[in-house]
């Protein structure tokens, strides 16, 4: 039992499982439409403030070039302990402000704290989510998958948890997002952390399957949890049965890591060398060091090492991008808006939380079905990765179109939709760029895959959905002869609020889809080969290597005999 315990905490599987455990808690910045009323009423702010206020959210979320640079150079466990402390503080100070234990703080105060909170999750993402992947390179699909679909799925997560201890009560929600994820980065915060093998299994994917199938239990309860709470009214004690259900599925994992390092902990004691055998160990050979800046304007070929300006100056990621902008851009005004969206239409608060944790399903949903599908598709149809985007932005045009009009119960249809296809969206954009640029550099390009989505966010959601509903809401107070007070919140009421925004967002998503068609024609070629096949080569490479040293320990262990 003591070997196997030492084998678990040194072994890969317990990294993946607390891995899951981070992405899970570090999806708040998804989670906007939970406590956006609280702030908008507490602080009497306008929709075009508070969509500034979500911007900025946002923008956090998605400038994580600072943290990719660091993890460059540094180990795992520096990102997280960052991004540990700066969910803590940014969070922590909204909580403040909302329950009105300081003075109300000024406007660029508010966009700091939920920046600064929301950034922190570009920390938790680069020290697990990259690590993982360079852990297992021939699996990244299925690893960001199924990463990401944890953290799709952390609204309903959070949500049940959060009830148990609050139940209805919004107030504290900001509090608890405070505490949560910083406690666990820090208990798991040695646990992630690149790990080479030269003993690497074949059946990693099916290890994952078995994940992938825990994983679809603990949506498939949170799903009829929501249905449940839609039909009744839950007290605090079948919150707890709920919450406690939802513990149970999150760690049910920790089974599959103890009977997989078990597995490979017989296979290391059948393969031991003998005691009197010397073991040759490998040298080690230093790092390569190449400037960044080296042969920027030079492109390697799609699928090799890219250097980062020579990624980020290469028509693909430009494309990438521009599409990533169009697509993002309105799905995040979607989710961020949510709450609005559905008091416009009359919903009452019970209804617009199921909404929200619907679209988490979801999301979670979007992230395993097309990072799974699409690596099937790759394998057995050479099917380039990169059409799966263009349909995503063609599928995510329908459900903004069914808020526009405010379809009969389209909200709900709206919300699988959009939730499905801005899941889908990260795994797809993250598995593009390490494909396309390697892995090098994976740290600080893989950060660039939602950096330029707050610009798309910021014109859709700030500059076009905010400024329209502030003037619906003027022209319906004008209409019944009301001013405005100052201080109070200005809300709007009608299908009308937000008509014109979703049929702006469609026209952009739609545009963003003919752009990803010529990234389509220009990776066409390169996903039509074997897109793994240096990763194995290396494989093949080491365990001759290790058979070699192998056969020179029988040779020395036979002469020390003599």
């Amino acid at each position: 039992m003591k070997s196997l315990f030492i084998q678990v905490l040194t072994g890969r599987w317990l990294m993946v499982f607390a891995s899951f455990l981070l992405m899970v808690t570090a999806g708040a910045s998804y989670m906007f439409g939970l406590y956006s009323n609280d702030i908008k009423s507490v602080l009497g702010y306008d929709q075009t403030t508070l969509n500034l206020i979500s911007f900025s959210k946002d923008l956090g979320a998605n400038i994580g070039i600072l943290s990719g640079l660091i993890n460059e150079v540094t180990p795992p466990w520096v990102v997280l302990s960052i991004g540990a402390i700066l969910n803590f503080f940014g969070n922590f100070m909204i909580w403040l402000a909302v329950s009105r234990k300081i003075s109300d703080p000024k406007l660029w105060h508010m966009c700091l704290y939920i920046a600064i909170g929301a950034n922190s999750h570009t920390f938790t993402n680069t020290g697990a989510l990259v690590t993982c992947v360079k852990n297992f390179p021939e699996s990244r699909g299925v690893v960001l998958g199924l990463l990401k679909g944890y953290t799709g799925i952390s609204a309903a997560v959070i949500a049940q948890l959060y009830r148990a201890l609050y139940g209805d009560d919004t107030s504290f929600f900001t509090l608890f997002v405070a505490w949560l994820p910083t406690a666990l980065s820090f208990a798991f915060i040695k646990t992630i952390r690149i790990i080479e093998t030269t003993n690497r299994p074949l059946n990693d994917v099916k290890v994952f399957y078995k994940f992938l199938y825990i994983s679809m239990s603990l949506a498939g309860f949170l799903f009829i949890i929501i249905i449940l709470e839609k039909s009744f009214s839950f007290n605090k004690t079948e919150y707890g049965l709920s919450a406690a259900g939802v513990l149970f599925l999150l760690f049910l994992p920790i089974i599959v890591v103890f009977r997989e390092e078990d597995k490979l902990l017989k296979t290391k004691l059948v393969s031991r060398p003998q005691n009197n055998a010397i073991v040759v160990s490998p040298s080690v050979q230093p790092k390569e060091s190449v400037s960044w800046w080296k042969d920027a304007f030079k492109q390697p070929k799609i699928g090799e090492d890219h250097t980062i300006p020579q990624a980020l100056l290469s028509i693909e990621m430009i494309t990438l991008l521009l599409a990533t902008v169009c697509g993002l851009g309105g799905s995040m005004t979607m989710m961020d808006n949510l709450g609005q969206i559905g008091t416009s239409f009359g919903y009452p608060l019970k209804r617009i939380t199921n909404f929200v944790s619907l679209t988490s399903i979801w999301n979670y949903l979007g992230q395993i079905t097309v990072g799974i599908l699409s690596e099937i598709f790759i394998a057995k149809y050479k099917f380039p990765r990169t059409l799966f985007l263009t349909m995503l932005l063609l599928l995510s045009s329908v459900g903004y179109l069914l808020i526009a009009f405010n379809v009969p119960n389209g909200l709900y249809v709206a919300s699988v939709l959009i939730g499905f296809c801005f899941g889908a969206f990260w795994p797809l954009i993250y598995t593009i760029i390490s494909e396309l640029f390697g892995l090098k550099y994976y740290s600080t390009l893989y950060n660039f895959g939602g950096m330029t989505s707050p610009i798309g966010l910021y014109l859709l959601n700030v500059k076009v959905t905010g400024y329209y509903y502030d003037k619906e809401a003027r022209k319906q107070m004008a209409s019944l002869g009301l001013v405005r007070k100052p201080g109070e919140a200005l809300n709007c009421l009608g299908g009308e609020c937000f008509k014109l925004s979703f049929i702006i967002i469609t026209v952009v998503t739609v545009f963003g889809a003919v752009v990803s068609l010529f990234l389509v024609a220009r990776t066409r070629k390169f996903y039509q080969g074997d897109i793994y096949k240096k990763f194995r080569v290396e494989t093949v490479n080491t365990d001759n290597n290790k058979a070699s040293l192998s056969v020179e320990n029988v040779v020395v262990a036979g002469k020390a005999d003599m």
